[in-house]
């Protein structure tokens, strides 16, 4: 089943010039990008980024970090495109993450973790309309879309 999921390259990632690695995987694993903006998030963004942390005593760290730099905000679409996209990610902690893994190639640490992904389709939904308008998202066809669905 295809489904939308939200990716984001963190302060980072793009800090270190690695934006282009990381689409770079999603295209090769035959996900589509829908939808793609690069931006220095505000505080009120950051935060409702990561209400679900609001009450633990990193939520200010993490807001901290997000609104460091500029940030490239992605919607990518594909069967189990959530599930996929966690996979390619790797372990949140870089130490942790399996070689092949975006984090476990390019991370440094925790924090320095190089991406974000939704970790559900409820999530990649609240996401996506945290940062993309439904007019700023495209639905249009691949020529490689009969070898990948």
């Amino acid at each position: 089943m295809s489904e939308r999921t939200f990716v984001m390259v963190k302060p980072d990632g793009v800090g270190r010039r690695l934006i282009g690695q990381c689409l770079q995987r999603f295209e090769a694993r035959g996900l589509k990008l829908v939808g793609l903006k690069l931006q220095v998030l505000s505080d009120a963004i950051a935060k409702a980024h990561y209400d679900e942390h609001k009450d633990k005593p990193f939520f200010g760290e993490l807001v901290e970090f997000i609104t460091s730099g500029a940030t490239v905000q992605m919607v990518w679409e594909g069967p189990d495109a959530v599930a996929q996209v966690r996979k390619m990610n790797g372990a949140t902690n870089c130490l942790k993450a399996d070689q092949g893994t975006i984090r476990g190639d390019l991370g440094l640490s925790m924090q320095n973790n190089i991406i974000h992904a939704s970790d559900a389709v409820d999530t990649a939904k609240r996401e996506i309309a945290l940062y993309f308008k439904a007019e700023e998202l495209w639905d249009y066809a691949m020529p490689d879309d009969q070898w990948l669905s």
